[in-house]
């Protein structure tokens, strides 16, 4: 017999929560000072492997600011769809074939999940040790490889083509993630993180420092960006491809921000410092970030997916089970937050769309 009280105890917390975050901005303009920051709801048991029923809403989905709740979807549970990977990263969603690919890197294999029927099968095998995964504006496949410390991309004919392995005849580090601009130029982020060991790549000496760069596909020339961060990791543009977003999970352990101007980039700042919701003493950090079309940055970051508004404030979280390294927006209507958490592939469903 299923019970619960335990259940009707998280919804009142949650409720309470709810209230808090709506009266504090009222109390503020009324001159009185705003309560301290609530603590999240406590994460109620959960056998993600079972497939138990989960009583709306969703209580691992929660609003740390009244702007996130416009983008909960009340009646929508996360669901976890595959397990099994050492270390996922790199979502991308290809919309003519309705699947979903992935990369595992120390299993050296991308896998893909296709929509239709649920089924997960080996995508490509071996996968160069690739990391961050996207496709161009002409449907084809763009990956960071660990392995081969390069760029590729996949054309429609099976052909590999490499896009970037080299700056100014120095090789590469290991490049992480990938985002195509408006122009068809791919900007890419390339720390050391592949060559540091044996597990998600080759042990190797780095012969330049880390960077994020831009890679003309059709004259072949790649531009320096910035060589400021020290890890820089996940990589997205704004909506109207005006702002450049990269996570640095090296000394900086934030997001930054920078103003596109055409072929480069200019003003570099922070936008966001994460912390886990609820304890603001305890740093968090994003690794993979994707923007929907309101301009927020989906990260992923503790406890699982931090949700950060354009002017930089952490507004809600998707706790998962697993620590997430990666996410994207796909599905038909480009509304479902497909997330690669360790060692499983999670997804649920938003009411706002990937940009």
């Amino acid at each position: 017999m299923r019970h619960h009280a335990p259940f009707e105890s998280i919804d009142r917390r949650r409720r309470a929560f709810l209230h808090t975050a709506v009266a504090a901005p009222l109390l503020a303009a009324a001159g009185q000072p705003p309560p301290q920051p609530a603590v999240i709801p406590p994460s109620p048991p959960r056998d993600w492997a079972s497939g138990e029923p989960v009583r709306y809403p969703d209580p691992d989905i929660i609003a740390l600011d009244p702007r996130f709740r416009r983008y909960i979807i009340g009646n929508t549970p996360i669901r976890r769809l595959h397990t099994g990977t050492m270390w996922a990263e790199g979502p991308a969603w290809n919309g003519v074939g309705r699947y979903l690919v992935w990369s595992d890197i120390p299993g050296n294999v991308q896998l893909r999940w296709i929509e239709d029927d649920g089924r997960v099968s080996v995508f490509r095998n071996p996968s160069g040790y690739s990391n961050g995964n996207t496709f161009d504006r002409e449907g084809r496949q763009i990956s960071c490889e660990h392995g081969g410390r390069r760029v590729v991309r996949y054309e429609h004919d099976g052909r590999v083509a490499i896009v970037a392995d080299r700056y100014q005849g120095k090789r590469l580090n290991s490049p992480n993630d990938a985002a195509v601009h408006s122009d068809g130029s791919i900007w890419f982020t390339d720390p050391m993180y592949g060559i540091r060991g044996n597990y998600e790549g080759f042990k190797a000496e780095s012969e330049t420092k880390p960077g994020v760069y831009r890679a003309d596909p059709s004259t072949g020339q790649v531009t320096l960006i910035s060589d400021e961060l020290t890890g820089p990791n996940g990589i997205c543009f704004s909506p109207d491809f005006k702002r450049l977003y990269v996570a640095d999970t090296g000394s900086g352990r934030d997001i930054r921000v920078w103003d596109v101007d055409g072929t480069t980039a200019r003003n570099q700042r922070r936008h966001a410092a994460l912390t886990m919701p609820g304890a603001p003493e305890t740093p968090s950090a994003a690794d993979g970030i994707r923007c929907d079309v309101d301009g927020n940055v989906w990260a992923g970051a503790r406890p699982g997916v931090q949700v950060i508004a354009p002017d930089g404030v952490a507004i809600g979280v998707i706790r998962l089970p697993e620590t997430c390294a990666n996410v994207c927006f796909g599905g038909t209507m480009r509304n479902r937050l497909f997330m690669t958490a360790s060692q499983s592939l999670y997804a649920v469903y938003v009411d706002t769309q990937g940009a």
